[in-house]
């Protein structure tokens, strides 16, 4: 089938070479054309695993095409999906403006019978703007095609989208106009041949709710654990103990449960936000997403908080950051835990040395260059004369580190955990000061 995806950002890039990868004819477009250039010479503009080869494979067979030219892309197109950015607003609602222009694009553009998709995360009634604008557009050019639009929210982790595309547990779509069903049946057929029941059709409203609530749903018991993980070092309970026995429970499960930092990236905090703010146009007070807010924004300031707790005063004190990413196995440092870290850091007089696999352009492009902030591709350079390292991202090459030498070049040997990765008694054990979040060693095992 010919597809186009307007948007080659972390949705509609995964989604165009995903489609691409099972035989449909994808077209991607933006109007960067500079990306789109790197683009048609194979060269991928995010880190993803298994992005790239699948991208140049489809390329090398005519599938997946990348241009500027939306009108060109909409040629024979069956359907076209919107996957721009909703940026949040300043009142913590979703910015829909990108989404509208794509949309009032497309009504100018098109010349035949199509089908709209908006895979980008909106809220409800989105669908309903989109083809308030489509009818106005096309009324003014005094012409009549039957444009269909539905809903398509995207359910994929960053640092595994590739594989929740190829093996989705559930695609979603949002229909007013059941007559379009099969189409959407034969598009993702390759993908859900085991369990054609992992397509589930409805209507609008709900599949743009549904993309809201999980997300908000896992952004609630990440909060929750964090704030669980206090209460445990005030008492002296552990909370990965507490983890597994509350996981245990078939009804809980054990994912998300975690005590960290703080959830970050392009979804949880954005989506939050614009669920609160949707419900307060609506005059409904989801106030367990609120504390879930608030939470969140005082667990990245607490563990701060542990730092200079330690220290007292970090004026000139040296601190070394592993992990700039929200999350390991991506690039994307929007809202990360390091974010407001190093920030306060800096700001208390530290000086921050920083190390991340993928994340350190992209940290440096959204932080800038600030004084007393430096950055090094090698982990441990960084901890060389440094007062202390904090481990935020749990990338796989932080996991089993040399204390021995990591103890040999640093000025005091002083580790804060965030991810409760490491083994408490083995540091200690070693001359190390130890902290992480929520279990007994977080303030006792110390030396």
């Amino acid at each position: 089938m010919r597809l186009a995806i307007v948007g080659t950002g972390y949705v509609g890039l995964v989604t165009g070479v995903c489609l691409s990868e099972v035989g449909h004819d994808v077209t991607c477009v933006d109007l960067n054309a500079e990306k789109v250039q790197k683009l048609k010479a194979g060269v991928c503009p995010i880190f993803e695993p298994d992005l790239e080869g699948m991208m140049r494979r489809n390329q090398s067979h005519e599938r997946l095409h990348f241009t500027t030219d939306l009108k060109a892309a909409l040629v024979e197109a069956k359907v076209v999906f919107i996957a721009v950015g909703t940026p949040e607003d300043e009142d913590g609602s979703a910015d829909l403006s990108h989404v509208k222009t794509v949309a009032r694009s497309i009504g100018e553009s098109i010349d035949h019978d199509i089908i709209v998709v908006v895979k980008s995360t909106v809220p409800v009634g989105t669908c309903d703007m989109v083809e308030s604008v489509l009818e106005e557009v096309l009324k003014k050019r005094d012409v009549a095609f039957r444009i269909t639009v539905a809903s398509n929210p995207e359910f994929l982790k960053e640092g595994a989208a590739v594989d929740d595309f190829i093996k989705p547990d559930r695609i979603i779509v949002g229909l007013n106009d059941l007559s379009v069903s099969d189409t959407f049946q034969d598009i993702y057929n390759p993908f859900i041949l085991d369990d054609p029941g992992r397509l589930l059709i409805m209507d609008r409203r709900s599949s743009e709710l549904s993309k809201y609530g999980a997300n908000a749903m896992l952004a609630t018991r990440i909060s929750f654990m964090n704030e669980l993980a206090i209460l445990c070092e005030k008492v002296g309970a552990n909370v990965d103990k507490v983890r597994i026995a509350m996981g245990a429970d078939p009804r809980i499960g054990r994912k998300f449960l975690h005590a960290g930092p703080g959830y970050g990236g392009s979804c949880f905090p954005k989506d939050v936000a614009a669920l609160i703010r949707s419900g307060q146009t609506q005059g409904v007070e989801l106030s367990v997403l609120k504390g879930v807010f608030s939470a969140n924004n005082r667990q990245k300031e607490y563990v701060f908080e542990k730092i200079e707790r330690h220290f007292g005063n970090l004026k000139g004190k040296i601190v070394a950051i592993w992990g700039l990413t929200f999350k390991p196995g991506t690039d994307d440092v929007r809202e990360t835990p390091s974010r407001v870290i190093v920030k306060r850091l800096l700001k208390a007089g530290a000086s921050v040395r920083c190390h991340d696999p993928e994340g350190i352009k992209n940290f440096r492009m959204e932080f800038g260059e600030a004084a007393g902030l430096s950055y090094s591709e090698q982990a441990y350079e960084i901890l060389a004369g440094a007062d202390a390292l904090v481990l935020v991202t749990e990338w796989s090459e932080y996991r089993r580190p040399n204390w021995d030498k990591i103890g040999g070049v640093m000025a005091h040997k002083t580790v804060f955990d965030l991810r409760n990765q490491y083994d408490a008694h083995d540091l200690i054990s070693r001359g190390f000061h130890y902290e992480c979040i929520g279990r007994p060693d977080s303030k006792r095992y110390t030396r």
